[in-house]
């Protein structure tokens, strides 16, 4: 999964684009060429401590994007990084074909019934309250079983609601300490508990750059060691912003686990 990030100030800026078509297109198709499956846009920065946008500003990122790509590459799969029902209902009448959502329906009520009546998949990340709070949550008895618990109730009102499919995302740096990220990685495997797809988001994010004392511009090896990782406990998915590195890591995984 190639993330498209429509906002100014995601935290890695190498991810950031200017919105315009040229720009929009060029990123998709090098993302799609170097074998991406997915792609996921987003039009609101979840990155911790990041500014709080409308949802019209939202949409206004997304939607456009969403029709520029669906009319220049209509077999790829695209995503749509949100956690608001509207967003998701317009974004999957213009052609989106699935919805990524970090709260998993805790931050619009209206979100899992629009996503229900769409029939469309659903991922569904684990986050203790919103990013511009979530570093300051991070207190648990029993990170990870407390984690699968909350996956375990979701996934029950899910099938309740008619939303059938559903891939999981731990949420890695989302209201985690930087131990609590590894020792989620560590335990991975757990989560097949829940019998559902496993998406894997560590991207050049700061448990990774942090622990090698760089930054993300600087973290691309870290990630690809920790997707290797991720992949022999279980991953299904890997959302990274370098695609033609993650691809090269599933074949070698694939050589190692046929």
């Amino acid at each position: 999964m190639g993330i498209l990030n429509l906002t100014p100030d995601s935290f890695f800026a190498g991810s950031r684009m200017n919105g315009d078509r040229d720009s929009i297109i060029s990123a998709a198709k090098k993302m799609i060429q170097d074998g991406a499956d997915f792609l996921d846009l987003g039009g609101y920065s979840t990155r911790p401590g990041a500014v709080d946008i409308s949802v019209q500003e939202e949409l206004d990122r997304v939607t456009t994007a969403v029709e520029i790509i669906r009319g220049e590459f209509p077999e790829i799969l695209i995503s749509v990084d949100t956690f608001r029902s509207q967003v998701a209902k317009e974004t999957i009448s213009v052609g989106a074909d699935i919805i990524n959502d970090i709260s998993a329906g805790n931050l619009d009520e209206e979100m899992l019934p629009t996503v229900a009546s769409l029939g469309v998949p659903y991922i569904a990340m684990h986050m203790q309250g919103n990013p511009q709070n979530m570093q300051s949550k991070v207190n648990y008895s029993d990170i990870l079983t407390e984690i699968l618990y909350y996956f375990a109730e979701k996934v029950d009102l899910f099938r309740k609601l008619g939303i059938i499919d559903v891939i999981i995302d731990p949420g890695f740096g989302f209201a985690k300490t930087k131990e609590q990220n590894f020792f989620m990685l560590k335990n991975l495997k757990s989560f097949e508990a829940l019998g559902l797809p496993l998406l894997v988001g560590i991207s050049r994010k700061s448990l990774i750059y942090r622990t090698l004392e760089t930054n993300a511009s600087d973290a691309l090896n870290g990630t690809t060691a920790l997707n290797m990782f991720a992949l022999t406990q279980g991953a299904n998915l890997l959302r990274v912003h370098d695609v033609k590195e993650a691809k090269e890591t599933i074949k070698l995984f694939e050589q190692l686990y046929p």
